[in-house]
């Protein structure tokens, strides 16, 4: 094995630090960088820049690679304290210069309806997180798909992921950015009509709430921040923390009812079980509901109601700690109805293992007060360490298919209501709310993994439930000095879109994944989130291609490989790469989509695509 692989695998393994001497002692940025960066940076290679070049840069910059950037391979275990130190102990001081003037709109103002014409807010256009555009919302009849063309492209400067799905409200579009930018553009051209900058990543789909006489923009960022922003200006209104957890952070978008707003919380934790020296682990996911007036807390609700205490070491030493783990991945679904929310949880960190991981749960509206759960996989408890078999893996060791998207109620032709959920296992799920989450049918549509089956999201029609799956496999190259963290995709394994019967779960139709093109960090996988309109569904793939397929028979009716260089409006250096995480945005007969996932072995980009039909 070459030496600089082995040097980063150990700093894979070191990074997470040792969370208990740096949490009594001041955090030195220098001392980090040698112990960790030093080997990589002080190196002559021509992909990896020395130190004299990162001294250039700002600190501002150098964060945004580590947290969600180039470095952050290396550098996901490592606490944002210490990210931060490393940041300004090598970079230079204030911010990155921001969007050149011809960036921005001529016309800055930002107005929004109390009923907009056309809008895609939050995750999905109802509460219902079905992911379907009504026609008159969406403008696109299923005829237009096959003429639409790219209008305009927006790149996300310096960025290496476009993770963050777009809001559109008439004539404004708000999306954040991994450099923590949230911008607000012009839905025709794309320019610049304000921009605000969070404390980090914003991942999460921005919601849009009357507010009095303005409205408020909801979202939370990769570090555990939750905001409230004057959507005509971009001025914060408040910002709160809903988890004091160190390792929180914010990917499923907020959802809101009479006032309030419900906010799921999920975390990092799992990485750090990679430093053999973590005491693993002490993360509970929770959903908080705060007032939109001031973000107070109404209610909070952990998902494992038990706080996590001490329970043995391993068997290097290191204390042990559980119950740990079930956060919440995806934006809750909300059913005024019968005054519940439901959510799906994720797997649990350690020992013990919990019945509420892996799971649907209804919580009570307004007090947040548990009402069933039903798990779908007991015993799930599952870290990183399990991958390299450290000694922080716990007994059950996974298989880690939690759930990592928002579950659909989907009424049926009869009047009943089903909340239909995906999960990592590869199979999806229809529970009835109203006994107890009792599960009506299941239906497996992939095989599952680590990074299998349902990943970030399905969508219903009413008449079929679509989902996608990603069962993306990864193969480990002999690693070189070029290129230290040698990871390949399997271009011939992932991927499929399912159409199921709502109220039975059979299969209406199957279509395969399309051939991979041949280019390095490629996979056929649909991990990205499902979008449908009457007669189309759209869905994006780890391939970086964007595909239309007909709801009728799956047959695809549109392609368009985001994968190339983009003449940007507002002059940054643009380029598209995979579709994973959120999906495709349709409002008033435009389409939007983010092109770029460096994670997980997958293609780097940094661009927002505008397309609508070539008349």
């Amino acid at each position: 094995m070459h030496r600089l692989f082995k040097v980063l695998i150990c700093l894979l393994a070191a990074t997470a630090g040792s969370a208990i001497r740096l949490a009594a002692a001041p955090i030195s940025g220098e001392a980090i960088y040698r112990e960790r960066c030093a080997s990589c940076h002080e190196l002559v290679n021509p992909r990896i820049p020395r130190r004299e070049a990162l001294q250039k840069m700002s600190a501002a910059r150098i964060l945004r690679a580590l947290d969600f950037g180039v470095m952050i391979s290396v550098a996901y275990p490592l606490r944002r304290e210490e990210r931060e130190a490393v940041a300004a102990y090598l970079g230079t001081p204030g911010l990155d210069a921001g969007p050149p003037a011809k960036a921005y709109c001529a016309d800055r103002s930002v107005k929004l309806a109390g009923s907009p014409e056309s809008q895609w807010n939050g995750w999905s256009p109802t509460a219902a997180n079905t992911r379907f555009q009504p026609r008159d919302a969406a403008g696109l009849a299923p005829d237009q798909v096959p003429r639409l063309k790219l209008r305009w492209a927006f790149g996300f400067d310096g960025d290496v992921n476009a993770f963050a799905q777009p809001t559109v409200l008439d004539q404004n579009l708000f999306v954040g950015s991994a450099g923590g930018v949230v911008h607000a553009l012009s839905v025709e051209t794309g320019c610049i009509k304000w921009v605000f900058q969070a404390s980090g990543p914003v991942r999460s789909a921005i919601l849009a709430v009357p507010l009095g006489q303005r409205h408020a923009l909801l979202f939370g960022d990769q570090t555990g921040w939750f905001y409230a922003l004057d959507a005509a200006s971009g001025r914060l209104l408040w910002k709160k923390k809903v988890e004091d957890h160190e390792a929180t952070r914010l990917t499923a978008a907020p959802v809101a009812n009479q006032g309030t707003v419900f906010v799921s919380a999920a975390s990092w934790e799992e990485t750090r079980a990679l430093n053999p020296e973590y005491p693993c682990c002490t993360f509970r996911g929770s959903v908080a509901a705060l007032r939109i007036r001031d973000g107070s807390l109404v209610w909070k609700t952990y998902m494992i109601p038990d706080k996590p205490r001490l329970t043995g070491k391993t068997r290097t030493g290191t204390p042990t700690w559980g119950p740990s783990g079930a956060g919440v991945w995806g934006a809750p679904t909300i059913d005024a109805k019968r005054g519940r929310l439901y959510v799906t949880t994720g797997d649990n960190y350690s020992s013990p293992a919990t019945n509420t991981s892996d799971a649907v749960v209804a919580l009570e509206l307004s007090t947040g007060k548990v009402v069933w759960s039903k798990q779908t996989l007991p015993g799930d408890a599952y870290n990183s360490s399990c991958g390299t078999q450290g000694p922080s893996c716990p007994e059950e060791n996974g298989p880690d298919y939690d759930f990592g998207s928002s579950a659909l109620m989907v009424k049926l032709s009869d009047g009943r209501d089903l909340l239909v959920a995906g999960q990592k296992s590869g199979v999806v799920y229809a529970l009835d709310p109203d006994r107890k989450g009792e599960i009506v049918w299941q239906a497996r549509v992939g095989k599952g993994g680590i990074n299998g089956g349902v990943q970030w999201g399905m969508a219903s029609d009413g008449q079929s439930v679509y989902a996608a799956v990603s069962d993306v496999v990864r193969t480990r190259r002999t690693p070189d000095p070029s290129d230290p963290i040698a990871v390949d995709l399997d271009p011939r394994q992932g991927g499929g879109l399912t159409a199921l019967r709502p109220i039975n779960g059979e299969k209406v139709w199957y279509t395969p994944p399309l051939p991979c093109p041949d280019r390095r960090g490629c996979s056929p996988a649909q991990s990205a989130a499902l979008t449908a309109i009457p007669g189309v569904i759209f869905s994006g793939s780890v391939d970086g291609h964007l595909r239309a397929f007909g709801a009728e028979d799956g047959r695809v009716v549109w392609d368009f490989d985001t994968v190339r260089e983009y003449e940007t409006v507002n002059g940054a250096t643009g380029r598209g790469g995979s579709l994973d995480g959120p999906g495709v945005v349709v409002a008033g007969g435009k389409v939007f989509v983010n092109s770029g996932y460096a994670r997980n072995g997958g293609m780097p980009g940094n661009v927002l695509l505008a397309f609508s039909p070539e008349n």
